[in-house]
């Protein structure tokens, strides 16, 4: 039986996951539930002792990679590491995992007293990156790059026959189930985090499936076998 998945991430992501749930013989359902839409700010960073990224949207909001390319940059995870490579940046080092990796990546690696961490993110971010910086003595900058805006109705998709839907992040989790989870309790849904699978649980499935790590080749693996 060929999966039919669908996924609420926001584009281009959710192309990408296509694609790897196509090579896994799935049938990608593209859903986004969130919209990503760019905010100016000051992109200036050359103060900075570290630019942090907690998504690979916060990369692609940053217009001067280049220009800061041999700047520091601390990532939460491998894709995210990859797009600053990709964007240019010289530097750059993955946490691997999660908000929490991240914190302990960047107690591990700076020194509170060299200068100040500049954290390029979006309006809703996960944990508290910030809190647990600033109590270890860092002094931190959120510089807010995007704004995820959450769909006002299901994409129609979304509520035809489905075994799997995918959720990367607590926000497109939410919405989902703020605008009816239609069919939940028959299918699984594939969370790419606790925190995401908590939110999940404020509504019945037939399965919640945690990825172990918060890597997406550890989802699709979790959610599809194999």
């Amino acid at each position: 039986m060929i999966l039919r998945v669908a996924i609420t991430r926001a584009q281009p992501e959710a192309d990408r996951t296509a694609a790897r749930l196509r090579s896994r013989g799935a049938e990608a359902i593209v859903a986004p539930l969130l919209t990503i839409v760019p905010c100016g700010y000051d992109t200036n960073t050359s103060d900075a002792q570290a630019i942090i990224f907690t998504s690979t949207n916060g990369v692609r909001a940053f217009p001067n990679a280049r220009g800061a390319r041999d700047q520091l940059v601390l990532t939460v995870g491998d894709a995210t590491a990859e797009a600053a490579r990709e964007a240019g940046f010289n530097d750059v080092r993955s946490a691997d995992g999660d908000v929490n990796a991240l914190a302990a990546l960047a107690k591990r690696e700076l020194d509170p007293a060299k200068g100040k961490l500049i954290h390029i993110a979006g309006d809703h971010v996960a944990g508290d990156l910030g809190g647990e910086l600033r109590a270890a003595g860092f002094s931190v900058e959120r510089r807010l790059a995007y704004a995820s805006v959450a769909a006002f109705e299901l994409p129609p998709a979304l509520t035809q026959p489905l075994d799997i839907v995918l959720f990367h992040s607590v926000r497109a989790t939410e919405t989902f189930i703020a605008l009816g989870a239609p069919n939940a309790t028959k299918l699984t849904a594939g969370c790419l985090s606790a925190a995401v699978a908590e939110a999940a649980g404020k509504t019945s499935w037939k399965r919640i499936v945690t990825a172990p790590y918060p890597r997406e080749d550890d989802l699709l693996t979790a959610t599809l076998g194999g």
